[in-house]
């Protein structure tokens, strides 16, 4: 049996997507987060040493990071229909988005998560004004810039096509939907048909639709 252990609120949301796409049997261990750090609470160090979400079992099988438990999935489990066939163009986009999403797409958003946090609790109070300046400077200088570069990226290739690695709906809008509902609520998209158009695409899947109903939708 695999068993997904899912940290509320968090990348694991793709992974029991992925599952539902497949139509195999799970299971969803669910861990809170510390309502004070939101960090993952320690007893998920006792299914992976990092203590990180998502990680799946699967027989005698601990798989942890995202890109890897979906290509083990697929693998495992007929799943290369969500795939392109190898050696063409889509299958080249397909690599590629399966693996910027974390690579390239998400160090600049935890960043900018983490340098928000400077000027508030738990920080004290008395270095709250300097680390709220700190994040006011490090987001103007450079994470803001960064950032509109990739959303202009993901609006100009969505406009090329349906999915992110071509016309047919591909394992890669899994790991991709994470990070563009990341960034869903800061109002970045308003100028972003394609993106908007993804999104609306992406919720009218039945199985996204399952999964939201077990687990919520993620939002940062």
């Amino acid at each position: 049996m695999i068993v997904v252990h899912h940290l509320e609120n968090s990348r694991s949301q793709r992974i029991v997507w992925l599952l539902e796409e497949l139509a195999v049997d799970y299971e969803i261990r669910t861990y809170p987060r510390d309502p004070k750090t939101q960090l993952a609470p320690a007893s998920l160090k006792q299914v992976h040493p990092l203590g990180k979400s998502p990680v799946v079992t699967d027989d005698d099988h601990t798989v942890a990071e995202s890109g890897a438990i979906i290509e083990y999935l697929i693998a495992r489990h007929d799943g290369q229909w969500l795939v392109p066939p190898v050696g063409t163009p889509q299958w080249v986009h397909y690599l590629h988005w399966l693996h910027y999403a974390e690579g390239s797409a998400m160090p600049p958003l935890l960043m900018r998560l983490v340098m928000s946090r400077l000027g508030k609790k738990p920080v004290p109070a008395i270095l709250r004004p300097a680390g709220k300046m700190l994040e006011q400077g490090v987001r103007q200088q450079y994470l803001d810039p960064q950032l509109q570069a990739h959303f202009d990226y993901w609006e100009s290739e969505l406009g090329q096509h349906a999915w992110f690695a071509g016309d047919q709906f591909t394992a890669a809008d899994i790991q991709m939907s994470f990070v563009l509902l990341a960034c869903e609520r800061g109002g970045e998209f308003a100028k972003r048909p394609n993106v908007r158009r993804f999104l609306e695409q992406i919720r009218e899947r039945e199985a996204y639709q399952r999964t939201v109903a077990k687990i919520g939708e993620f939002a940062l």
